[in-house]
């Protein structure tokens, strides 16, 4: 029988934390799933259709920021709830400006994503109690006033980009990404001419500081 209780999907490449939030929540609300990468978790948003998803920033293969962004872009009723380790005030501003409705940092108490979720599905938007007031003063500031520097680069090209950033090579970008190496090395040229780099290296440490992968 079709149950009437909103939908949740989970993204995050922790296995045992991925299992801990379906545990949570399949109390109240229908999970339909769990997806450990960002191009996973894009794809499996088409297919099922949740009302929420709950999903961690520091993904392989494409982080949640912009796995978000590209699920807000097709579904732009879907809640999207971040839950990452990142208290970063900065991080937080992004990922409300890619379309969340909540972020929650996962030192916080497991009751609190239930509380999260209930929040979100409400209409509100939701924030951390670790975060201060004074923090989210700051966040709401900055989410009109910033020029974004995500914007320098395509979706495709910050696909390739986090994926050169893993250490991956362009033979295996192309095969995730369905394009052949010539056309990975193009998008890798253009976005060193767009961005001034001169080396993988300088790419990398520019994938690092706009938070497509980790340090």
């Amino acid at each position: 029988m079709p149950s009437n209780r909103p939908r949740i999907l989970i993204a995050d490449d922790h296995t045992l934390l991925a299992d801990l939030c379906r545990k949570l929540l399949e109390t109240e609300f229908d999970v339909v799933g769990t997806v450990s990468n960002g191009r996973a978790m894009v794809q499996a948003a088409a297919e099922l259709k949740p009302d929420v998803i709950v999903v961690d920033i520091a993904m392989p293969v494409l982080n949640g920021l912009d796995a978000g962004q590209q699920v807000k872009e097709v579904l732009p009723a879907v809640k999207l709830v971040f839950l990452t380790m990142s208290s970063d005030i900065e991080i937080a501003a992004e990922a409300f400006r890619r379309g969340a409705s909540g972020y929650l940092v996962k030192t916080c108490a497991a009751s609190e994503l239930v509380t999260a979720v209930r929040e979100v599905l409400g209409g509100k938007s939701y924030m951390s109690r670790t975060l201060s007031r004074e923090e989210i003063d700051y966040l709401r500031q900055k989410e009109g006033k910033l020029v974004e520097e995500d914007e320098r680069l395509t979706q495709r090209q910050r696909e390739v980009l986090q994926l050169l950033a893993e250490g991956k090579v362009m033979k295996e970008i192309g095969g995730i990404l369905n394009m052949t190496t010539r056309t990975v090395a193009f998008h890798k040229y253009r976005m060193m001419e767009t961005l001034g780099a001169r080396s993988n290296a300088e790419l990398v440490r520019y994938a690092v500081r706009n938070h497509m992968v980790s340090a």
